[in-house]
């Protein structure tokens, strides 16, 4: 994980940690995938043809999704070693221009609230299929479940706001015996049953997808369930760096996986009435407690990986304007990527608990699961491709060929799960469009609110010169006005003037600029223009993973010959009043959206770290 001394672990320790976040999610799929294959819904029995097909479906999806597509070829898209769904899209649309750059957008932030929508389910599934593996000990212990599963989620949520340092450094082992758990079993069942790895010929599949018709494609949209968590790879790449997270996957995971799902299947060939739950059947009967356990604890780890993976792509969202500011905690001082940020602490475990009483069940919520997972898996090839293309200089034949493989792959697990939409598939479809219509309001919000400023503001250049032919009067100290632009008159500035008719002896243009990169070096943070006897501009950069902060902005203007007194400094801000009104530029509905979030975005001087003593607001009101 970076650190803020910038230096990394060793690769064996990072490798280690990666087990606990990177794969945790997908390390926990054998605890209900193969179930759901032979689930009410899907009308299968655990016949041998059925088996040997569903576990070769199981097998290359893995091979060729997780391994060759993410593995191999999607984490080779990487800015400055950061990854995610918001990262590939602004790669993808770095060197594109109009409507393609635009369409590049919309999938990003498509893609970025299918994986929120993902985020709720994710926990809810996890924790709830784990603690049901009480009924297998005991069937009397069912009337536990639900309330238990309710218990661990809810402190889960509660300690987010501690940090996960201490915890974190747990993960990594406990999920290393999971895995290592995980093959063992699977050695356990195959050992039964060794035909069954004749599963790996993908004939089986194929012939499984040609034999049963409509059964076989309510079956696929079950077998994608060994897919979840596959994104996390790539999101996550910036904590890790590539090697450790594929050393990971070759040396363990895969693997433990695949042993796991097979000896999940050797079981059935065996015990066809293990359906029910054919992983917690897979284990003696002495080991069935302890396993549950073991369970609890790894589904609590993949849950944790998620949250906190949420609250890294808000921070990222926030920093490319892609929704209003949000009060970022930082929980170690020693890792940036550790933070907690309450309001979607919070809203996550609201919604969390709600899908877990509405659905009771993780069969249920499995019918909610896949559509996320496969939308996001759609975007992923289509933005990845196109960084392939006009990032890498591919040629358009081996892009449009590899695009074409991959679509071949992702649309029918995505259709698959389309066919559940009306049996919970429309829950992450509803999530994933509402964060879509907040992120892209503010988006254009931000940038109609810009144009309308820029309507009104003076040129910079004037402004001064006027000032310094016909000077006002002059007060003592140094007043700092944060403006959105480097070239026009800050409008707090303007109203100051206007009212107080009168300016500091030295006046401070500060601009918090965010770019496309995760982190800025200290050395590049700040430049300072002098641009007249009493007038300085300043410009400093924060990466997308950064949370801006003045003071640090302040110390460093003193490196260029622009030192700062704090108790004779004063800090300018303009607070605008949003009126939503008929003039084009956006709906009025979403016009008003746009207010709301103004309205309960973090105050500025919270956000940047200003000193709250030190603050003057000038209102201003601005018709959208």
């Amino acid at each position: 994980m970076s650190s803020a001394s910038g230096h990394k672990p060793a690769l064996p320790a990072l490798t280690l940690a990666a087990l606990g976040i990177v794969y945790g999610d997908i390390g926990t799929s054998p605890l209900y995938t193969l179930k759901e294959c032979f689930s009410a819904h899907t009308h299968l029995t655990p016949t041998v043809a059925n088996v040997t097909g569903i576990l070769s479906l199981i097998f290359w999806s893995i091979i060729v999704v997780v391994t060759l597509k993410y593995i191999s070829f999607v984490l080779r898209a990487d800015n400055k070693g950061e990854g995610g769904i918001l990262t590939l899209a602004a790669l993808a649309g770095r060197k594109l221009e109009g409507l393609p750059r635009s369409l590049v957008l919309v999938l990003g932030l498509l893609g970025a609230g299918l994986f929120f929508g993902e985020v709720v389910i994710t926990p809810a599934i996890s924790v709830l299929s784990a603690v049901e593996g009480l009924e297998v000990v005991a069937p009397e212990l069912d009337a536990y479940v639900l309330p238990l599963a309710l218990g661990v989620l809810i402190a889960l949520f509660l300690i987010q706001k501690s940090g996960t340092a201490k915890v974190g450094a747990f993960f990594g082992p406990i999920m290393g015996l999971w895995f290592l758990t995980l093959g063992a079993l699977g050695v356990l069942g195959i050992s039964k049953q060794p035909a069954v790895l004749q599963a790996v010929n993908p004939m089986l599949g194929l012939s499984f997808l040609a034999d049963h018709g409509w059964a076989s494609l309510l079956a696929l949209g079950s077998v994608v369930l060994a897919l979840t968590g596959a994104e996390a790879l790539y999101a996550d790449m910036g904590h890790f760096g590539r090697k450790p997270i594929r050393y990971a996957w070759f040396g363990l995971v895969l693997p433990a996986l695949l042993l796991n799902y097979f000896g999940q299947g050797a079981h059935l060939l065996s015990n066809p009435e293990a359906v029910e739950n054919p992983f917690f059947h897979l284990a003696p009967d002495w080991a069935t407690m302890p396993l549950v356990a073991l369970a609890t604890a790894a589904t609590v780890i993949a849950s944790q990986a998620v949250i906190s993976g949420v609250f890294s792509l808000t921070r990222q969202a926030i920093q490319q304007g892609l929704l209003s500011r949000l009060s970022i905690q930082h929980t170690s001082d020693h890792e940036i990527g550790q933070i907690y940020i309450p309001a979607v602490n919070w809203a996550l475990l609201g919604s969390v608990i709600i899908v877990v009483l509405a659905f009771q069940n993780s069969s249920a919520l499995a019918a909610a699961y896949g559509i996320a997972v496969t939308g996001t898996m759609i975007i992923t090839s289509i933005l990845a491709c196109t960084v392939a293309r006009r990032q890498w200089g591919w040629p358009l034949l081996a892009t449009v060929a590899l695009l074409s493989v991959l679509l071949v792959i992702d649309v029918p697990f995505f259709v698959a799960n389309v066919l559940k939409l009306f049996s919970g598939g429309w829950l992450p479809l509803v999530i994933g469009l509402v964060m879509f219509v907040i992120m892209s309001t503010w988006r254009r919000g931000r940038e109609l609110l810009f144009q309308r400023l820029q309507e009104q503001a003076l040129p910079l250049d004037s402004f001064i010169e006027n000032l310094e032919t016909y000077p006002p009067t002059r007060v003592q100290g140094t007043a700092v006005f944060l403006n959105s632009a480097t070239l026009g008159v800050p409008h707090a500035l303007l109203h100051n003037l206007k009212h107080n008719k009168v300016l500091h002896e030295r006046i401070v243009l500060m601009t918090v600029q965010n770019i496309d990169e995760p982190y800025v070096k200290t050395e590049n943070r700040v430049q300072v223009i002098r641009l007249s006897n009493s007038f300085w501009q300043v410009v400093a950069r924060y990466g997308f993973k950064e949370v801006p902060n003045v003071p640090e902005i302040l110390d460093l203007c003193a490196g260029q010959g622009l030192e700062f007194e704090p108790m004779d400094t004063s800090f300018f801000l303009s607070r605008e009043t949003l009126i939503s009104t008929d003039r084009p530029g956006m709906a009025r509905w979403r016009e008003k959206l746009f207010v709301l979030q103004s309205k309960n975005a973090l105050r500025a001087t919270d956000f940047f770290q200003i000193p709250a003593n030190r603050v003057v607001e000038m209102g201003t009101q601005v018709e959208l």
